[in-house]
């Protein structure tokens, strides 16, 4: 049994599909008291996560979404609203080691597992600045004092942490409109069809144009995966 903690965007369709049949085995634990599985370390860091468990639900449901998948089992706990689990399985680092062996020699994710630490903040910019600019600067300017791997786990469990966070708007739209600028022609977002138009442009362009860059951002999921912070 496997909820991982790192974006969806890195797992392969197997495994994406894979956690979400997990998720809602945990779910079905968690809400009928189901015996099967209920001491296994990952139903019990959910426990009493409920809005937590939902809003990772949310997320896989948008990286479903993205690749062409329809999720049609919502998942309505509300527990412990804004609450994450304290504890790992393992670690997020550990996490994108597990992955790496697991997809030796197979079809990786969207995603590809980063392999330094500037890939890892590469993938990530986006997520971070549609919550914090001020972050945003200042992830940037550490992370390029970094060489190689150094200080990989510090920040692979420091980005898991931002993506917990909702984006705020203001934020949010700057990112999507620097998102959008890997794309031609590039529109304003003030063209008047509204915010959440404007996202599903980024994504659609993105497929279209095979954009690598953009392709492997976890905003390009992320943003969608909050209800309602990219609806007109």
């Amino acid at each position: 049994m496997r909820v991982w903690d790192v974006h969806p965007g890195y797992l392969n369709r197997q495994s994406l599909l894979g956690e979400h049949r997990e998720l809602h085995g945990v779910v079905a634990i968690l809400r009928r008291g189901k015996q099967g599985y209920s001491n296994h370390p990952e139903t019990k860091r959910w426990k009493q996560r409920g809005w937590a468990l939902r809003q990772r639900h949310q997320l896989l449901a948008a990286e479903m979404a993205f690749r062409g998948y329809r999720d049609r089992t919502p998942v309505r706990l509300r527990s412990a609203a804004g609450e994450w689990p304290e504890t790992f399985v393992d670690s997020p680092s550990g996490q994108f080691a597990l992955l790496g062996e697991k997809y030796r020699g197979k079809q990786p994710g969207r995603i590809p597992l980063p392999r330094t630490s500037h890939e890892l903040w590469s993938h990530h910019k986006y997520s971070v600045m549609a919550r914090s600019q001020t972050a945003y600067r200042e992830l940037g300017r550490r992370v390029s004092g970094l060489r190689g791997r150094d200080g990989f786990d510090d920040l692979a469990l420091e980005l898991v942490s931002w993506l917990r966070r909702p984006p705020r708007p203001g934020d949010m739209r700057n990112a999507i409109e620097h998102m959008r600028g890997h794309l031609a022609p590039v529109e304003s977002l003030d063209n008047g069809d509204g915010l959440g138009s404007t996202f599903a442009a980024v994504q659609n362009g993105a497929r279209l144009e095979g954009e690598t860059f953009l392709m492997a951002q976890t905003a390009l999921t992320d943003l969608a995966g909050w209800p309602g912070v990219v609806t007109d």
